[in-house]
């Protein structure tokens, strides 16, 4: 399992960025364990309906402050008051900033009393943290996944969970430059286009082929514009049968092992009649086909030995490029102005259109 130290990708372990770390479902008023960026964590719903992630250890006497069954703090449904949380152990109540607020037993409450926190946000009925080694807030916002979730002629996702890869997150990264790999893994034909554009803490992925599967007609081109939003973040905007919007992330739980999702919503009509359970099973078979698709991804990262220097060849894709941009994301925020200079720009590696088409 390689590590980010293997890939040389800078001075922290985990990146900078926002991670997905469950669907809203998940989050309830029993606080829920969870392990990613090589922390233990607790997920909890405070009354008024917001999410809540901490560390999961009370810096009292150490105990986990969702793995008990026993205690009559959690029996008797006391755990969560309000938008706080109280420790099983002792009782010891955390507010949504992590401060202690209240021990049963004392007037005096001392200021080391405090969890760690994480800015949670709620979308799309996902749930996301903002990770920053510094202790920063964050500095690019949550992405709104194109506005489409809930909105008049759109079916929403269904996530699906696609495994606990051990696999480091870069190598997921690189399918944003892999141009040769589309028509061997998913189906590609008679490439039209074929580009990357880097903007800061963005990459796009802009592609136009025909596909065996995809278009209605032969001589169809499906596009795709397809980016990163910082290091965990693909989204997709694809014209085929059915308008869609694609979402992929990755969350690392541990330093070379990520947990992978991947959501499709599409749209059915133009928004000013109802749809009808045959469109909603409708998109949820092309749902079924994007989750598949990317399966096939994922089963190469499953059986793949970590590739710390790939070996590039002129008609590949700016594997490089693509691998000094996510640097960033490991690097204290002083050094990204520098690192933006060196990556920002178009690099296109096949374009066979018209200069009509071009244009």
């Amino acid at each position: 399992m390689a590590t980010s130290s293997d890939y040389r990708l800078g001075e922290f372990t985990f990146p900078r960025g926002w991670f997905m770390v469950g669907e809203s479902a998940e989050a309830t008023n029993v606080p829920k364990a969870m392990r990613y960026l090589g922390q233990d964590m607790v997920m909890y719903r405070g009354e008024s309906g917001k999410v809540y992630v901490t560390e999961a250890y009370c810096p009292h006497m150490g105990a986990h402050l969702a793995k008990n069954t026993t205690s009559y703090i959690v029996r008797d449904g006391e755990q969560v008051e309000g938008e706080s949380i109280r420790c099983p152990f002792h009782g010891w109540q955390y507010g949504p900033d992590g401060q202690c607020k209240n021990i049963p037993y004392s007037d005096f409450v001392p200021k080391a009393a405090k969890l760690k926190t994480f800015p949670a946000m709620e979308r799309a009925g996902t749930i996301w943290i903002w990770h920053d080694p510094e202790g920063l807030e964050p500095n690019f916002d949550l992405p709104d996944f194109g506005g489409h979730y809930d909105a008049p002629g759109w079916v929403n996702w269904k996530i699906d969970y696609m495994g606990d890869l051990d696999i480091h997150p870069i190598e997921v990264v690189d399918n944003m430059a892999d141009f040769g790999h589309f028509i061997p893994i998913h189906g590609a034909k008679d490439f039209v286009y074929f580009a990357n554009e880097f903007k800061d803490h963005i990459v796009h992925q802009y592609y136009a082929a025909g596909h065996r599967t995809l278009t209605l007609n032969p001589e169809d081109v499906l596009t795709l514009d397809t980016w990163y939003t910082g290091p965990s973040i693909l989204q997709s905007e694809m014209a085929g049968t059915f308008d869609s919007f694609i979402m992929i992330t990755h969350t690392p739980i541990e330093d070379g092992k990520i947990r992978v999702w991947h959501g499709l919503m599409v749209q059915v009509n133009d928004g000013t009649a109802p749809v009808t359970d045959e469109l909603r099973a409708a998109a949820l078979e092309y749902q079924e086909g994007s989750r598949l698709a990317f399966a096939q991804d994922v089963e190469i990262w499953q059986n793949k030995r970590a590739c710390l220097n790939p070996l590039v060849i002129p008609n590949d894709g700016p594997y490089g490029k693509v691998r000094s941009w996510y640097k960033q994301f490991y690097n204290p925020r002083d050094k990204t102005p520098d690192m933006h200079k060196r990556t920002n720009g178009l690099h296109v590696t096949l374009d066979k259109r018209s200069s009509t088409q071009a244009a």
